[in-house]
């Protein structure tokens, strides 16, 4: 018998609890709050179509053939146009979505023991993609406002302990929605800066404000001491798997060679299908559109949540934009034990306990409020409601 031996790192890669609990969703009448996915109707198909013609009939072997690593050059030109601080297309490497962004910046400058710093809670896939290098994560103390930039001076370390870098989600974080504040961005820049800590800026939901963009990035404010993550993937489709990142040049080469050994470059036609979309501002006409969609569909969520769990004494969080609302149970409930009760009803959510990267608090929960209706959301927030009581009988 063939004796196969897994590398300790192995050890490391756990199943991501969302894509466990998504496979509960596929069942028949089961009204899924759980999985971060983009709302389907917001997928502009017929603007894919005509560009796909395009690209294949102006171009399509380039399209279909082996291409650059650093991504499609008129792509990578876009992506910086785009963003509100200076930033050369050399600057830019397009990836396989932004988790493989996490993956490459993971591999580049996390090495075994080395720390890692993180928001509490922070996004489950970023642990993911941390995990395999065998860091030791720990939790800087956050609230609704983002980093309590005095406990992150106090964890940062020294020496051959120092912490390698923050990473950080500024805009409608997942899992908890919340956006970081004006004044709190400023001073966590200015002290990462001080303290000579390396920021690791993640900006998937950015662009999804309700009424109001967020402050200007972290990276807009210290480009030297940033590394910022972004994605086409709530904007435009994620089946693409398209997202980008943006790094001082003397870490951009690092980064483009962790790409190389990964997957050679990201596909080819879907780099020049997005820029093909791209252009005479298709994003300024289509965004706006998601917009409108998301918040009305977090109103109706609120509302639920008001009508139905407000008299439970559960709390939650009160996003400006994004995909999420962050729930916390009252006292002597568990949001893991609660889940099987609540699928039984016939709606499905994230427990939160995996957002964490120590000490878990089991009370919170994620719901997503962009892929069900506004009559599913009512449907399923009253289900979730008779699934706390059955808990507190």
């Amino acid at each position: 018998m063939t004796n196969w031996t897994l590398a300790q790192r192995a050890a490391r890669m756990n199943p991501s609890v969302i894509r466990e609990i998504l496979k509960v969703t596929e069942r028949p009448g089961i009204i899924s709050l759980a999985g971060g996915l983009p709302a389907p109707q917001t997928f502009p198909i017929e603007a894919f179509a005509d560009a796909a013609a395009q690209v294949l009939g102006r171009d399509g072997a380039a399209a279909l053939q082996y291409a650059a690593s650093e991504g499609y050059a008129p792509l990578r030109q876009a992506v910086a146009d785009s963003l509100p601080w200076e930033v050369h297309p050399d600057q830019v490497l397009i990836t396989t979505g932004s988790q493989q962004a996490l993956d490459l910046v993971a591999k580049v400058l996390i090495d075994e023991g080395s720390r890692v710093l993180v928001e509490t809670p922070t996004y489950l896939g970023a642990l993911q993609a941390f995990a395999p290098m065998q860091p030791r994560i720990e939790a800087v103390a956050s609230d609704e406002d983002g980093i309590d930039a005095d406990d992150l001076a106090a964890k940062v370390g020294s020496g051959a302990d120092k912490a390698r870098f923050l990473y950080v989600l500024p805009n409608f974080q997942n899992p908890t929605g919340r956006t970081m504040t004006e004044a709190r961005r400023q001073q966590l820049v200015e002290r990462a800066a001080q303290l000579g800590l390396p920021l690791l800026e993640d900006n998937p939901y950015g662009d999804l404000w309700f009424d109001q963009p967020p402050p200007a990035p972290l990276s807009a404010r210290n480009p030297e001491g940033c590394i910022y993550m972004g994605s086409f993937s709530k904007v435009l489709a994620p089946g693409l798997r398209l997202g980008f990142v943006v790094a001082p040049a003397h870490i951009y080469p690092k980064l483009l060679q962790a790409k190389q050994a990964a997957d050679l470059h990201t596909p080819s036609f879907n780099q020049r299908l997005v820029a093909e979309v791209l252009q005479h501002g298709f994003l300024e006409r289509h965004v706006p559109t998601i917009r409108q969609l998301y918040q009305r569909q977090c109103q109706a969520m609120l509302a639920a949540l008001e009508q139905h769990l407000a008299p439970l004494g559960v709390s939650w969080s009160r996003p400006a934009g994004g995909m999420f609302l962050w729930l916390r149970l009252p006292a002597g409930l568990d949001a893991l034990e609660l889940l099987p009760r609540a699928v039984q009803r016939g709606v499905a959510f994230v427990p939160g306990a995996a957002f964490y990267a120590e000490d878990a608090d089991a009370r919170t929960l994620r719901l997503s409020f962009v892929t069900a209706s506004e009559e599913q959301i009512g449907t399923a927030i009253a289900a979730l409601a008779d699934a706390i009581r059955s808990g507190c009988a």
